[in-house]
């Protein structure tokens, strides 16, 4: 595609709302200029001319926790994880596209039910095979305890020892995953009190930080006990999910490593366990009890991590029943009613943090001149109404490396 101006558009750049209409050229996959109205020319040359209509324009959404081979979506629910490989694989592909639909053009995996699906995805995705967001691509390798409720996927597990954990690692990044995922403690919505369960020593995670040093990949951790964050952080983890019960001890340890790690609370499944209505054969009593635990906790936790300088990114633990993907953006209206952030707040974490998650925090999440044009054009403005971005009529453009995923010409603004 050659150049494409987006004239007479408000910005939102990641970082805030720009004062005035202003018209944005894109040459290849890079934003090259951006005017205020009234200055400079932009539009002249240009191939094509997009009419923002005072709508705005803002960087593409990073979802911090993703989970694209999990199954149900907005499209399609699927009460299990456990799936036929062909189904699997087709509903992993088919969960990437939907994630693009709704305005993420990144993701960060969470984990996947299988060593290889993401990382195959991942490869037609960057060879224009299939529409998906770049995609940072994970492994997962053990099940979680579970009381029989939660109809959890078969996923390969590895021996026992460091050298079996060195080993996992390795292979892992072998395969092509840049993020390798470690339950280090349990989840209490999936067994009552094995939240507070460690599943590994800490000499076995040493060896898999050590690994993961050697063999250039990234590290995450499901860490609900403080021990489980204390873990983490002895081996250098990057990625912390949910940290609920993080004691003083752990929040010092996180505060000492603000500037090298993330954390992901993962808030859209709490909510949807609280709001979810459960099958006549299915009592939902503990789990909801869990999950009115945790907010109250997280409640404290996230707004003292934020006073502490740490880096909180939304992602909510997408794709299963009550939970689908394609319901993303309801984590950023979750970070402003539960965790006291502003509209724009929300915001600068879904784009700007994301943008440093993924990696690629000087090229990825603004819109600023040299940018990736990893773009959405919103119909309203989400600074004003964060909830605007659940609908996904209103995403009157998405663009990915320069190119549209959805068309402007072709979008019908609802």
């Amino acid at each position: 595609m050659g150049s494409v101006v987006f004239n007479d558009v408000r910005i939102f750049d990641g970082v805030r709302m720009l004062a005035g209409r202003h018209a944005v050229r894109i040459e290849g996959s890079r934003i090259i200029e951006i005017a205020r109205e009234g200055e400079g020319d932009l539009l002249q040359g240009a191939d094509r001319v997009v009419a923002g209509a005072g709508m705005t324009l803002m960087p593409g959404l990073v979802e911090a926790h993703a989970h694209l081979s999990w199954p149900s979506s907005v499209e399609r629910f699927v009460p299990t994880l456990k799936l036929p490989i062909e189904d699997l694989v087709l509903t992993t592909a088919r969960n990437a596209r939907i994630l693009l639909d709704h305005g993420y053009t990144s993701a960060y995996s969470a984990g996947a039910l299988s060593k290889t699906v993401e990382v195959t995805l991942n490869s037609f995705i960057h060879s224009g095979g299939m529409p998906g967001p770049r995609l940072i691509a994970s492994s997962i390798e053990r099940a979680p305890p579970t009381n029989g409720l939660y109809d959890g996927g078969e996923v390969e597990p590895h021996g026992a020892g460091p050298l079996s954990v060195r080993e996992f690692v390795r292979e892992c990044a072998t395969l092509g995953a840049k993020s390798v995922k470690f339950l280090l403690s349990g989840e209490d919505a999936l067994l009552p009190g094995s939240s507070q369960q460690l599943l590994y020593p800490q000499e076995e995670i040493n060896a898999a930080g050590d690994q993961a040093r050697i063999s250039g990949v990234w590290l995450a951790a499901h860490a609900q006990a403080a021990e489980a964050v204390k873990m983490a952080l002895r081996a250098n983890f990057r990625v912390l999910y949910h940290c609920t019960y993080a004691d003083e001890e752990a929040l010092d340890m996180l505060e000492a490593k603000r500037d090298e790690i993330f954390i992901g609370p993962a808030i859209g499944i709490v909510q949807a366990t609280l709001d979810a209505e459960a099958p006549p054969h299915i009592d939902l009593t503990e789990m909801k009890r869990g999950a009115a635990e945790v907010l109250a906790l997280q409640k404290k936790l996230i707004p003292e991590l934020r006073r502490r300088g740490l880096r909180i990114l939304p992602g909510g633990d997408y794709g299963f029943p009550f939970n689908p993907t394609g319901r993303n953006a309801r984590d950023l209206e979750l970070f402003v009613r539960h965790f006291g952030y502003t509209a724009q707040e929300a915001l600068e974490a879904a784009t700007r943090l994301g943008g440093e998650l993924m990696g690629m925090g000087e090229s990825l999440g603004r819109v600023k001149t040299g940018y990736l044009a990893d773009l959405l054009l919103v119909d309203g403005d989400p600074t004003d109404d964060i909830t605007i971005l659940q609908d996904r009529h209103r995403l009157h453009a998405i663009m990915k490396d320069g190119r549209f995923h959805k068309d402007p010409a072709l979008a019908q603004v609802g």
